[in-house]
């Protein structure tokens, strides 16, 4: 008989319980993302007291027992009562969903944590936390925790145990939070002290000026003390373009630097071109990162083509008869920066990365017209103007001979499929949305693989040989190249002008090589293929790493395989004596059956979705491991690569 539905059915969730039955909708995941996703939601409030002028410093701690600290010395969160709920401001911060002042523009000018649920939601996902204010002459304190309820046999989210209580007197102002986020809501509670300390520079950066201080008070593996990190940059973002190109080759040493206020939209533009190939453009809106771009970065581009164009045919760089140059010929090996200060902030789609707001084009083209024609006239500027004209003018010359190497790969049917046949394995069904293309390291791999593989949904494409590092090549030089040719082939996007998601083939692109240093090497060429010229595809979270194992541990009928050297010992414990292990030299030393059961059987496998949290620091290191300067790359690997476990991804900000 079919339970019947009525109004007692629905389940009315009362504070921040919605927010432990539901986790995903506040902080996207529950796994490290979703856990640092706390950490930030609370230095965004240290952050937003900074750029309206009230803080000067901040501090983040990591303690022994898991938890952390942040403490900032802004105005301190207000302890009066609130007239509607009959509770300390305090209280409602930490209790009240979308509550808040940053709703309207009298206390925060400029902000980028604009929902009014970030100190409910870390606490209602913590077992503790504990705040201390001081403001007006005193200090306040208040505990916070998530406690079992043996009536309704649920925890209760976020409870004040204390009430908030004056502990004594101060000549100072400010906030500090501590809390131990839950481990019955995440994956694991560890955080991680190279993503914390990639994103507190990114924020000292784009906050010139603001001293922010990461303390690590646990202790390595090897039971040391890690040193204290303070990130301070009175250039702001000049001093983050000249990090970020610290790799490269600049053409002219001194940063362009741009800044201007527009119907209350406050700019700054920091720039500098390399001799590098390719474009790279990071934006920022209140300090969030619009990895997306928007109407900010379009206003900024218009503006630098047409200014440029005017430039140029002024002073004869471009005669009567030559068609203006295209914008991506003026961007090719720029490093531009952009940080945009607005009130009223309006993002397409959840996510955060793309602005949306019309007013923001016509304030950055206006801004970056007015700023960029100031620098040009400037007599002592005329050098850097000529570099980047004549580095524009190379650049069409290769557009137009990549554009004829398009033309003829078409006219050859490279880029159409046609050569493919005996080389990409392709799948029977036509639904783009559930189709995976594997791009397996060599034959042998590849031909196992296309016999295990399920032929309904999965492609296999074979390469025969390492395919071309692109961060020192042209457009024409990468199309040139035969295993790019057969990969834009097989995913039928296009690229550079041609380039459409909306015909991609397959939704999952699984990059699966073997577990060492050639195959980290193919993986790093091919994202490095990715991240410069289909970003697309991984802002899109369409590429993906597929996980082999490196051993085979065998006892009587029992097989169990193990993806890592810790791993290993769990397994041969669990299956105990007697035992036999088989290491894995490559993919293709696995039988299809094999193959499949370990590495492409979506019930089974492992696969890590390469996604960009942080793109001016995945251009840096694409730079420091794909690049021409062979010391960086030597030492960036002796510090973090372990081709045996996964982590190394983590830092490689996949």
């Amino acid at each position: 008989m079919e339970k019947a539905y009525g109004a007692n059915d629905i389940e009315v969730l009362k504070g921040l319980d919605a927010v432990r039955m539901r986790p995903g909708m506040y902080i996207g995941t529950t796994g490290p993302r979703g856990l640092h996703h706390l950490l930030w939601e609370i230095v965004d409030n240290g952050i937003d007291e900074a750029a309206n002028g009230y803080a000067t410093r901040i501090e983040v701690t990591l303690l022994e027992d898991g938890s952390i600290m942040v403490e900032d010395n802004g105005r301190g969160i207000p302890v009066d009562i609130n007239e509607a709920l009959k509770l300390p401001g305090v209280e409602v911060v930490f209790t009240q969903l979308h509550a808040g002042g940053k709703f309207n523009n009298e206390n925060y000018s400029y902000s980028g944590g604009l929902h009014g649920v970030g100190a409910a939601v870390v606490n209602a996902l913590s077992r503790w936390l504990e705040v201390e204010i001081r403001r007006d002459g005193k200090i306040y304190r208040q505990r916070y925790e998530s406690l079992y309820d043996k009536k309704t046999d649920k925890i209760l989210a976020g409870v004040p145990t204390t009430p908030l209580n004056e502990v004594g007197n101060t000549n100072e102002t400010g906030t500090l939070i501590r809390f131990l986020p839950d481990d019955r809501i995440f994956d694991g509670i560890r955080f991680n002290a190279e993503t914390i300390a990639k994103r507190l520079r990114e924020l000292a950066f784009l906050n010139r000026g603001l001293e922010i201080v990461l303390v690590d008070q646990r202790t390595d593996e090897d039971g040391n003390v890690i040193p204290k990190r303070v990130f301070l940059y009175d250039g702001g973002l000049t001093d983050f373009v000249e990090y970020i190109n610290e790799n490269k080759t600049a053409i002219h040493p001194e940063v362009i630097f741009l800044e201007g206020e527009k119907d209350g939209i406050y700019t700054q533009i920091a720039i500098q071109y390399t001799d590098s190939y390719t474009e790279s453009i990071f934006s920022y809106v209140n300090n969030i990162p619009t990895s997306e771009g928007g109407t900010h970065e379009t206003g900024f581009k218009t503006a630098i083509t047409k200014v440029l164009n005017d430039y140029a045919r002024k002073f004869g760089y471009l005669k009567e008869r030559d068609n203006n140059l295209n914008g991506e010929d003026f961007r090719e090996g720029m490093t531009a920066l952009i940080s945009v200060k607005m009130r009223n902030i309006q993002f397409e789609g959840q996510t955060k990365t793309k602005l949306g707001n019309s007013e923001a084009r016509t304030a950055l083209e206006a801004i970056t017209t007015e700023q960029l024609i100031h620098f040009i006239e400037n007599t002592t500027h005329e050098h850097i103007i000529r570099l980047i004209i004549e580095k524009a003018i190379k650049a069409a010359k290769v557009r137009e001979a990549a554009r004829k190497a398009r033309e003829i790969t078409r006219k050859k049917n490279s880029l159409e499929g046609a050569p493919l046949v005996g080389k990409l394995a392709s799948c029977t069904d036509k639904d783009a949305s559930t189709n995976e293309l594997f791009i397996v390291e060599g034959d042998s791999a590849g031909g196992s693989a296309k016999q295990g593989r399920d032929r309904r949904f999965q492609a296999i494409l074979p390469l025969r040989g390492k395919p071309l590092n692109v961060e020192r090549k042209r457009l024409d030089q990468v199309l040139a190249n035969e295993e790019f040719r057969t990969i834009i082939s097989a995913l039928g996007t296009g690229i550079d002008e041609d380039f459409n998601i909306k015909n991609l083939k397959y939704h999952k692109i699984i990059i699966l090589s073997d577990a060492d240093q050639d195959g980290a090497h193919i993986r790093a060429i091919l994202l490095t293929f990715f991240f410069r010229y289909m970003k697309e595809l991984i802002n899109e979270g369409h590429v993906y790493i597929g996980l082999s194992p490196l051993y085979k541990i065998t006892k009587g009928k029992t097989v169990e395989y193990a993806y890592s050297d810790m791993e290993l010992k769990e397994k041969i414990k669990k299956v105990g004596k007697g035992y036999t292990v088989q290491r894995y030299k490559g993919l293709g030393e696995m039988n299809p059956d094999q193959l499949w059961e370990t590495t492409m059987n979506p019930r089974n496998r492992s696969i890590i979705q390469v996604s960009i949290d942080d793109a001016a620091q995945a251009d840096k290191l694409v730079t420091i491991l794909m690049g021409d300067k062979v010391d960086p790359r030597r030492q960036y690997i002796s510090t973090y690569a372990n081709f045996n476990k996964t982590d190394i991804f983590q830092e490689m900000g996949v």
